[in-house]
């Protein structure tokens, strides 16, 4: 069994700094409205929670090739 690690700071309203074993990232938005993540691994995620059970996300990955 793999062992996990992830924390999460909140550094002002509506911004919060995340770890965990492999990278860092950054969360900007706040509540039930749209967020966007920045990770030091090169992901941009968007995510917004829709009424009921549903919700929206998408990410953008940064071409390792270069």
């Amino acid at each position: 069994m793999p062992i996990t690690f992830r924390k999460s700071f909140r550094i002002f309203p509506g911004v919060r700094l995340n770890i965990n074993r492999l990278s860092w990232s950054i969360t900007l938005g706040a509540g039930r409205g749209p967020r966007h993540t920045i990770s030091s691994t090169g992901n941009n995620t968007t995510f917004m929670d829709l009424p009921g059970p549903f919700g929206f996300r998408t990410t953008r990955r940064r071409n390792r090739n270069h």
